[in-house]
Protein backbone atom coordinates (compact mmCIF):
# COMPACT_ATOMS: atom_id res chain seq x y z
CA UNK A 1 0.00 0.00 0.00
CA UNK A 2 2.90 2.79 0.70
CA UNK A 3 4.28 2.00 -2.91
CA UNK A 4 1.08 2.69 -3.90
CA UNK A 5 0.62 6.48 -2.37
CA UNK A 6 4.81 6.70 -3.30
CA UNK A 7 4.88 5.84 -6.49
CA UNK A 8 1.85 4.78 -8.47
CA UNK A 9 -1.07 6.32 -7.56
CA UNK A 10 -1.93 10.20 -8.98
CA UNK A 11 -3.52 12.62 -6.44
CA UNK A 12 -6.86 11.76 -7.68
CA UNK A 13 -6.69 7.89 -7.77
CA UNK A 14 -5.36 8.49 -4.47
CA UNK A 15 -8.34 10.28 -3.12
CA UNK A 16 -10.53 7.51 -4.25
CA UNK A 17 -8.60 4.76 -2.71
CA UNK A 18 -8.71 6.12 0.04
CA UNK A 19 -12.27 6.46 0.32
CA UNK A 20 -12.54 3.06 -0.57
CA UNK A 21 -10.19 1.82 2.14
CA UNK A 22 -12.45 3.53 4.75
CA UNK A 23 -15.92 2.06 3.28
CA UNK A 24 -14.21 -1.75 3.39
CA UNK A 25 -16.13 -2.93 0.92
CA UNK A 26 -16.46 -5.04 -1.82
CA UNK A 27 -18.42 -2.78 -3.81
CA UNK A 28 -15.97 -0.12 -4.31
CA UNK A 29 -13.99 -2.15 -6.75
CA UNK A 30 -15.35 -0.63 -9.74
CA UNK A 31 -14.49 3.14 -8.72
CA UNK A 32 -10.43 1.99 -8.87
CA UNK A 33 -8.15 1.59 -11.32
CA UNK A 34 -7.13 -1.57 -12.21
CA UNK A 35 -3.79 -1.52 -10.32
CA UNK A 36 -5.80 -0.72 -7.23
CA UNK A 37 -8.07 -3.38 -7.36
CA UNK A 38 -5.89 -6.04 -7.43
CA UNK A 39 -4.36 -4.79 -4.28
CA UNK A 40 -7.69 -4.46 -2.99
CA UNK A 41 -9.37 -7.61 -3.33
CA UNK A 42 -6.36 -9.17 -2.07
CA UNK A 43 -6.77 -6.64 0.97
CA UNK A 44 -10.18 -8.08 2.06
CA UNK A 45 -9.54 -11.57 0.98
CA UNK A 46 -7.01 -11.67 3.68
CA UNK A 47 -8.89 -10.02 6.44
CA UNK A 48 -11.43 -11.71 5.38
CA UNK A 49 -9.62 -15.12 6.02
CA UNK A 50 -8.27 -13.73 9.39
CA UNK A 51 -11.40 -13.13 10.15
CA UNK A 52 -12.96 -16.47 9.80
CA UNK A 53 -9.71 -17.73 12.25
CA UNK A 54 -10.39 -15.47 14.73
CA UNK A 55 -14.40 -16.19 15.21
CA UNK A 56 -12.92 -20.21 15.33
CA UNK A 57 -11.45 -19.03 18.36
CA UNK A 58 -13.86 -16.33 19.45
CA UNK A 59 -11.76 -13.35 18.72
CA UNK A 60 -13.85 -11.97 16.04
CA UNK A 61 -13.34 -8.60 17.94
CA UNK A 62 -9.90 -8.08 16.93
CA UNK A 63 -10.30 -7.89 13.45
CA UNK A 64 -12.32 -4.75 14.17
CA UNK A 65 -9.34 -2.90 15.64
CA UNK A 66 -6.73 -4.79 12.74
CA UNK A 67 -9.23 -2.32 10.18
CA UNK A 68 -9.32 0.77 12.24
CA UNK A 69 -5.42 0.53 12.46
CA UNK A 70 -5.04 0.19 8.66
CA UNK A 71 -7.54 2.74 7.78
CA UNK A 72 -6.07 5.39 9.94
CA UNK A 73 -2.33 4.48 8.35
CA UNK A 74 -4.10 4.99 4.39
CA UNK A 75 -6.02 8.10 5.83
CA UNK A 76 -2.09 9.34 6.85
CA UNK A 77 -0.31 8.39 3.59
CA UNK A 78 -3.12 10.64 1.54
CA UNK A 79 -2.23 13.53 3.90
CA UNK A 80 1.26 13.17 3.17
CA UNK A 81 0.06 12.76 -0.59
CA UNK A 82 -1.54 15.89 -0.50
CA UNK A 83 1.48 17.78 1.44
CA UNK A 84 3.51 16.51 -1.77
CA UNK A 85 0.77 17.23 -4.39
CA UNK A 86 0.28 21.11 -3.13
CA UNK A 87 4.52 21.01 -3.00
CA UNK A 88 3.66 22.10 1.35
CA UNK A 89 6.45 21.61 4.13
CA UNK A 90 4.31 21.17 7.16
CA UNK A 91 5.05 22.41 10.66
CA UNK A 92 7.10 20.00 12.70
CA UNK A 93 4.26 19.11 14.61
CA UNK A 94 1.54 18.76 12.07
CA UNK A 95 3.90 16.33 9.86
CA UNK A 96 4.88 14.18 12.97
CA UNK A 97 1.32 14.02 13.93
CA UNK A 98 0.77 12.09 10.66
CA UNK A 99 4.13 10.63 9.69
CA UNK A 100 4.24 8.58 12.24
CA UNK A 101 0.76 7.28 12.23
CA UNK A 102 2.13 6.79 8.14
CA UNK A 103 5.13 5.00 9.57
CA UNK A 104 3.52 1.72 9.77
CA UNK A 105 4.45 0.79 13.18
CA UNK A 106 0.80 1.29 15.30
CA UNK A 107 -0.82 -1.03 12.31
CA UNK A 108 1.65 -3.64 13.08
CA UNK A 109 1.76 -3.42 16.90
CA UNK A 110 -2.28 -4.10 16.38
CA UNK A 111 -1.76 -6.87 14.10
CA UNK A 112 0.98 -8.52 15.61
CA UNK A 113 -1.86 -9.26 18.88
CA UNK A 114 -4.39 -10.90 16.49
CA UNK A 115 -3.12 -14.67 17.37
CA UNK A 116 -2.15 -14.26 20.80
CA UNK A 117 -3.59 -16.38 22.94
CA UNK A 118 -6.40 -15.07 25.82
CA UNK A 119 -4.03 -13.30 27.23
CA UNK A 120 -4.79 -9.83 24.82
CA UNK A 121 -7.93 -8.98 25.70
CA UNK A 122 -10.53 -6.49 24.46
CA UNK A 123 -8.57 -4.57 26.88
CA UNK A 124 -4.89 -4.22 25.07
CA UNK A 125 -6.64 -3.07 21.66
CA UNK A 126 -8.01 0.14 23.28
CA UNK A 127 -4.55 0.29 24.90
CA UNK A 128 -2.85 0.31 21.63
CA UNK A 129 -5.74 2.45 20.13
CA UNK A 130 -4.82 5.24 22.62
CA UNK A 131 -1.79 5.85 21.46
CA UNK A 132 0.13 4.51 24.97
CA UNK A 133 3.88 6.19 25.95
CA UNK A 134 5.23 3.23 25.11
CA UNK A 135 4.06 3.52 21.47
CA UNK A 136 4.15 7.20 21.09
CA UNK A 137 8.17 6.46 21.68
CA UNK A 138 8.16 3.69 18.99
CA UNK A 139 6.60 5.62 16.32
CA UNK A 140 8.82 8.32 16.91
CA UNK A 141 12.03 6.29 17.04
CA UNK A 142 10.42 4.57 13.67
CA UNK A 143 9.82 7.87 11.85
CA UNK A 144 13.03 9.53 12.62
CA UNK A 145 15.47 6.92 11.64
CA UNK A 146 13.65 5.91 8.47
CA UNK A 147 13.56 9.45 7.38
CA UNK A 148 17.21 9.84 8.43
CA UNK A 149 17.95 6.42 6.43
CA UNK A 150 16.21 7.24 3.30
CA UNK A 151 16.79 10.98 3.41
CA UNK A 152 19.19 11.28 0.22
CA UNK A 153 16.75 8.85 -1.66
CA UNK A 154 13.74 10.38 -1.08
CA UNK A 155 14.84 13.80 -2.07
CA UNK A 156 16.05 12.37 -5.43
CA UNK A 157 12.68 10.31 -6.41
CA UNK A 158 10.60 14.04 -5.52
CA UNK A 159 9.06 12.16 -2.02
CA UNK A 160 7.22 14.47 0.79
CA UNK A 161 8.80 16.24 2.59
CA UNK A 162 10.23 14.51 5.63
CA UNK A 163 11.14 15.59 9.26
CA UNK A 164 14.68 16.33 7.93
CA UNK A 165 13.44 18.90 5.92
CA UNK A 166 10.11 20.46 8.28
CA UNK A 167 12.61 20.77 11.18
CA UNK A 168 15.09 22.90 9.18
CA UNK A 169 12.18 24.91 7.67
CA UNK A 170 11.18 25.67 10.78
CA UNK A 171 14.30 26.21 13.20
CA UNK A 172 16.59 27.26 10.50
CA UNK A 173 19.17 25.01 11.08
CA UNK A 174 21.49 22.37 9.10
CA UNK A 175 21.04 19.23 7.93
CA UNK A 176 23.65 18.18 10.12
CA UNK A 177 22.39 19.99 13.72
CA UNK A 178 19.03 18.51 12.83
CA UNK A 179 20.69 14.78 12.67
CA UNK A 180 22.10 15.44 16.02
CA UNK A 181 19.00 16.56 17.60
CA UNK A 182 17.07 13.53 15.67
CA UNK A 183 20.22 11.16 17.45
CA UNK A 184 19.64 12.37 20.71
CA UNK A 185 15.94 12.34 20.78
CA UNK A 186 16.06 8.54 19.59
CA UNK A 187 17.94 7.93 22.60
CA UNK A 188 15.66 9.42 25.01
CA UNK A 189 12.88 7.81 23.29
CA UNK A 190 14.53 4.26 24.28
CA UNK A 191 14.60 5.11 27.89
CA UNK A 192 10.31 5.81 27.69
CA UNK A 193 10.36 2.49 26.38
CA UNK A 194 12.86 1.06 29.33
CA UNK A 195 10.76 2.93 31.84
CA UNK A 196 7.44 1.74 30.35
CA UNK A 197 9.15 -2.12 30.39
CA UNK A 198 10.38 -1.44 34.28
CA UNK A 199 7.27 -0.31 35.57
CA UNK A 200 5.03 -2.89 37.82
CA UNK A 201 2.78 -3.74 37.44
CA UNK A 202 1.88 -3.43 33.62
CA UNK A 203 -0.79 -1.47 32.38
CA UNK A 204 -1.01 -4.52 30.08
CA UNK A 205 0.20 -7.91 30.05
CA UNK A 206 3.73 -7.91 29.42
CA UNK A 207 3.82 -10.24 25.92
CA UNK A 208 1.55 -7.07 24.50
CA UNK A 209 4.76 -4.64 25.31
CA UNK A 210 7.15 -6.95 24.26
CA UNK A 211 5.24 -6.98 21.24
CA UNK A 212 6.26 -2.87 20.61
CA UNK A 213 9.56 -3.11 21.78
CA UNK A 214 10.37 -6.22 19.79
CA UNK A 215 8.94 -4.19 16.46
CA UNK A 216 11.19 -1.09 17.67
CA UNK A 217 14.40 -3.64 17.78
CA UNK A 218 13.26 -4.20 14.09
CA UNK A 219 13.56 -0.36 13.07
CA UNK A 220 16.91 0.17 14.97
CA UNK A 221 18.37 -2.91 13.57
CA UNK A 222 17.13 -2.04 9.56
CA UNK A 223 17.83 1.82 10.04
CA UNK A 224 20.73 2.26 12.07
CA UNK A 225 23.63 1.97 9.16
CA UNK A 226 21.23 2.82 6.27
CA UNK A 227 17.78 2.40 4.72
CA UNK A 228 18.14 -1.78 5.22
CA UNK A 229 14.43 -1.88 4.40
CA UNK A 230 14.55 -0.56 1.00
CA UNK A 231 17.85 -1.36 -0.30
CA UNK A 232 18.79 -4.71 1.26
CA UNK A 233 22.45 -4.93 1.11
CA UNK A 234 25.37 -7.79 2.20
CA UNK A 235 25.01 -6.61 5.92
CA UNK A 236 21.37 -7.11 6.33
CA UNK A 237 21.36 -10.03 4.58
CA UNK A 238 24.75 -11.50 6.53
CA UNK A 239 22.43 -10.15 9.62
CA UNK A 240 19.50 -12.39 8.63
CA UNK A 241 21.31 -15.17 7.88
CA UNK A 242 23.06 -15.60 11.02
CA UNK A 243 19.40 -14.86 12.92
CA UNK A 244 18.25 -18.01 11.01
CA UNK A 245 21.01 -19.75 9.86
CA UNK A 246 23.59 -19.37 11.96
CA UNK A 247 22.15 -18.74 14.89
CA UNK A 248 24.16 -18.84 17.78
CA UNK A 249 23.86 -22.28 20.29
CA UNK A 250 22.18 -22.04 23.33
Amino acid sequence: MDDIYDAYGTFEELEIFTEAIGRWDVNCMDELPNYMQIFYQTLLNLFNEIEEEMVKKGNSCRVYYAKGAWKATARAYFDEARWLHEGCIPSMEEYMHVATASAGNSPLSTISLLGMGDIVTKEAFEWLLNNPKILRASNIIFRLMDDVAGYKFDKERGHVASSIDCYMKQHGVSEQETLDVFNKQVVDLWKDINEELLIKPTVVPRPVLMRVLNLTRVVDLLYKRGDGFAHVGKLMKDIVASLFLDPVPL
